[in-house]
């Protein structure tokens, strides 16, 4: 997937006027690219429209629109976006109660690592977690990551073939799976592939 570049965005006056609908086009986007794995983890698949999406959101909030602001934002938010050989996705650990949630990030470190994803007749593929910079120490884990997936090939071509895929993960005190995703999910997956 081509990256984001300046000429992609839309100014703070043209988002203001879009937002409402824009935003809307997007979160019916995400639906299809949200797995719940077990009752406390979430992977949202990220594309080019999800961080044009949060890119257009942080200008707007931080009232950005001088050229090298936008292009920090870019730089920030660009390599969330599937290069075609890959699945990018944002992980997150969701426990409401506060005092549950420090529980389960000291109980759950490593989990990051922990998430797979597997094309039918593949070998199961463990994220690739955290590149742009450490969000775990060795007593508690981040609600928060950002994971690659990275496929073959041949993965790439089975699941444009329509087979189906299973997610996971395989944590000591996390141990949950989905074992075929919705159609709709899959089909969306499969536009990030080459």
């Amino acid at each position: 997937m081509q990256h984001l570049s300046r000429e992609n965005l839309m100014s703070l006056e043209q988002y203001a006027a879009a937002r409402p609908a824009f935003r809307a086009e997007v979160l019916a986007h995400k639906r299809d690219r949200q797995v719940a794995i077990g009752p406390h983890a979430t992977l949202c698949f990220e594309d080019r429209l999800t961080m044009q999406y949060q890119v257009q959101e942080m200008l707007r909030i931080e009232r950005v629109f001088e050229a090298e602001g936008i292009e920090d934002e870019l730089s920030a938010y660009n390599p969330l976006i599937p290069d075609g050989s890959n699945w990018k996705a944002t992980f997150m650990v969701e426990y409401e109660d506060i005092e549950e949630r420090r529980a389960a990030l000291t109980n759950l470190v490593g989990i990051e690592t922990r998430a797979w994803v597997q094309v039918a007749g593949f070998e199961r593929v463990y994220a690739i977690a955290d590149e742009d910079l450490e969000r775990a120490t060795e007593d508690k884990t981040s609600a928060v990551h950002f994971l690659r997936f990275e496929l073959t090939r041949a993965m790439a071509a089975a699941v444009n073939g329509g087979v189906a895929i299973a997610m996971g993960i395989e944590h000591e005190a996390y141990r949950y799976a989905v074992a075929a995703v919705p159609e709709s999910t899959r089909r969306s997956l499969a536009a990030d592939l080459i």
